[in-house]
């Protein structure tokens, strides 16, 4: 990878921090390598959370450089919409939990971001907005779909089509956000958060979120069906045995991921 994604590794938690100042813009290069990334992290059966946060104390990310589009080139638009909506639904499909610590501005693609992550957690002075059709264009990376299942149709349609920026307190009333924290503490919390992850089961976490997300596009009939098979195939997992007997024996569970 090159510097615009820095990846740590902490224990069963893998810390992305987007690096491109000054606002976290979004390339094609980038894009390309957090699909790689993910996947990746996927692969590795060690790690358990990603939290995805950005470099600096002004933002979290700006999305995309709007110098991009100014000649109007079709070919680099549908280039770019390909790579984003490639790049943040790999991220939402990511096998384990990710947390999107938001530590400022997060507009357009780098809300977009936030949105294919499983839970945000935001800065007491960061704000969001999906402003894109200001300057003629339009969320293309899930936004106007993942903003609506998270905040509803009425919010998300003042947000898009009026061009409402909110603050993080607003976020958290309407559900954008999980939490609100003091400013320089967003990265400390989602890595809590993570740690909280990594003391449950990794494979009966990644069932559960499969399970969360299918309701987006199940019917609750079929959820129901799912939800029960997926029960009886963790017991095809070392995990599923190993935490009950830790918890009838009394010690904390070694989870194996498998």
């Amino acid at each position: 990878m090159s510097d615009a994604l820095i990846c740590d590794r902490r224990g069963h938690v893998a810390l992305v921090t987007m690096n491109n100042p000054p606002a976290n813009t979004w390339t094609a290069a980038s894009l390309g390598e957090l699909k790689a990334l993910v996947e990746a992290l996927n692969a590795d059966r060690d790690i358990y959370a990603l939290v995805l946060t950005g470099q600096g104390e002004k933002f979290f990310s700006a999305g995309a450089d709007l110098k991009l589009f100014a000649d109007g080139d079709l070919a680099v638009a549908r280039d770019m919409a390909r790579r984003f909506g490639e790049a943040f639904e790999t991220l939402s499909r990511f096998r384990g939990v990710s947390i999107a610590a938001i530590n400022g501005f997060a507009m357009g693609g780098g809300l977009e971001v936030a949105l294919a992550c499983d839970i945000r957690i935001a800065e007491a002075q960061a704000q969001m907005a999906l402003p894109e059709a200001k300057v003629g264009l339009l969320p293309c990376a899930g936004g106007t779909q993942n903003l609506a299942l998270l905040v509803g149709e009425g919010w998300a349609k003042r947000m898009i089509l009026c061009g409402e920026r909110i603050d993080a307190a607003c976020a958290e009333k309407i559900g954008l956000v999980e939490e609100v924290v003091p400013q320089g503490q967003a990265l400390e919390r989602a890595l809590q958060l993570a740690e909280q992850v990594a003391a449950q089961s990794p494979v009966a976490v990644a069932a559960c979120k499969t399970l969360v997300q299918s309701s987006r596009s199940r019917p609750l009939d079929q959820g129901y069906i799912l939800e029960r098979e997926l029960f009886v195939d963790l017991f095809h997992s070392e995990d599923q045995r190993e935490g009950v007997n830790a918890f009838l024996e009394k010690r904390k569970p070694e989870w194996k991921n498998r």
